[in-house]
């Protein structure tokens, strides 16, 4: 089945808005046995949306399209398919009623008579449920085509994506395919790319190897008559990878190093607080947002100069006589945060220089950890090795 994806909507063609939805189905079109080959952006014009309509329905199987469905003159993706398909959009009696009874239920005023237009169907059309929002999708099976059309809003078109949408092509498909991610740290994407290649010889399984900022990741794609089969390739693939690979690995699928170091110190019963320079207070949005967090983190400090580590601890003695970027006040601030914040472990790091070349220096305090980065390429990853550097830490204790 060959598949195209169209997002529409202005903001994506002004770059107001990054098309995370094309990302996302793009990604699980693969599970299904299915082929994207097409990614096309629109913007709210009826005329320029039918004939992108038009050029998907003569060289597509399946269409996907997102946006567009709102209760708003410039949401015209139900008229465009309507056109596209030469019928006529007419209210859904039970649509309707659904809708306005969703509005009373949140407490909402009376429902805009505008909203009507998200009770439409078109005879060749059924609706798609949609809990979260106030726009049915549409899905439509004609003349060997398949459309759905999903919401913009990118948790209202996952939800409906994994609820409505993948069941429904998951019941075509006549293989099963499975795919895993593995995340690495501490490696070149050559290294990882020469040392797991020879492991996957046939295209089945298949391995990708991509270049992230937490690291070098491994995609493990097996495909099979069934599930059962198609599990059992894919355990196999993975012990021949964590046999190569081993305490490298950090991580699968959707994890993040946040959650993986806030597990290892829940297991632990231990706490962890942070105070950073360089970082700017990355790290502690970072391990704030991780699931669970108030079970391990109590909390970060920012302190940018030098008056503010003082006010937060730090002597000022050792600021005049080593310097703020400095493994001494990096390990002062660990000890700082740690003591302020009741923690168990703290984390200090302090940084500076040009954002090409900086000095940084961070200090993890639980057998007082001092180290130097070198050659680091950003705050983004200056964080991922901090995060490494305390999981291997956790892992040897």
């Amino acid at each position: 089945m060959k598949a195209e994806i169209i997002s529409i909507g202005g903001e994506l063609l002004m770059g107001e808005t990054v098309d995370t939805n094309a990302t996302y189905i793009a990604k699980q079109l693969p599970l299904l046995g299915i082929e994207l080959l097409w990614v096309s952006e629109v913007g709210d014009n009826q005329y320029q949306m039918v004939e992108v309509l038009r050029r998907a329905w003569r060289r597509s199987d399946l269409i996907l399209t997102t946006g567009g469905l709102g209760p708003t003159a410039d949401d015209l993706t139900r008229e465009s398919i309507a056109e596209l398909m030469g019928e006529k959009m007419t209210v859904v009696p039970q649509l309707e009623k659904d809708l306005r009874e969703r509005f009373k239920r949140f407490g909402m005023q009376a429902m805009p008579e505008s909203n009507l237009k998200q009770c439409t169907l078109i005879p060749s059309a059924s609706a798609l449920p949609h809990p979260e929002g106030t726009a049915p999708g549409w899905w439509i099976e004609k003349d060997g085509h398949l459309v759905a059309c999903l919401p913009g809003p990118p948790r209202e078109m996952y939800e409906m994506w994994k609820n409505q949408v993948r069941p429904r092509l998951q019941q075509r498909s006549h293989v099963v395919i499975l795919a895993r991610t593995w995340k690495t740290f501490g490696y070149s994407e050559a290294a990882v790319g020469e040392q797991a290649f020879p492991l996957f010889p046939s295209d089945n399984p298949s391995l990708g190897v991509y270049a992230k900022p937490d690291g070098i990741q491994l995609q493990l794609k097996v495909t099979a008559e069934n599930e059962i089969e198609a599990r059992r390739l894919l355990e196999e693939g993975e012990k021949k990878i964590r046999e190569v690979f081993g305490d490298s690995i950090w991580g699968i699928d959707d994890e993040t190093l946040e959650t993986v170091v806030g597990r290892l110190l829940v297991e632990r019963k231990l706490s962890l607080a942070v105070m950073e320079d360089y970082t700017g207070g990355l790290l502690t949005i970072g391990l704030a947002a991780a699931p669970d967090s108030q079970a391990f983190f109590n909390g970060g400090l920012i302190t940018q100069t030098d008056k503010a580590k003082v006010s937060s601890g730090i002597d000022a003695s050792l600021l005049s006589t080593y310097g703020a970027t400095s493994r001494e006040v990096a390990l002062e601030m660990a000890e700082a945060a740690r003591q302020h914040l009741g923690a168990d472990i703290g984390i200090g790091i302090t940084g500076s220089g040009p954002i090409e070349q900086p000095s940084i220096y961070i200090a993890i305090l639980n057998g007082k950890h001092v180290q130097k980065i070198e050659r680091p390429r950003g705050k983004e990853r200056v964080m991922t090795q901090i995060l490494f550097e305390l999981r291997r830490l956790l892992l040897d204790m």
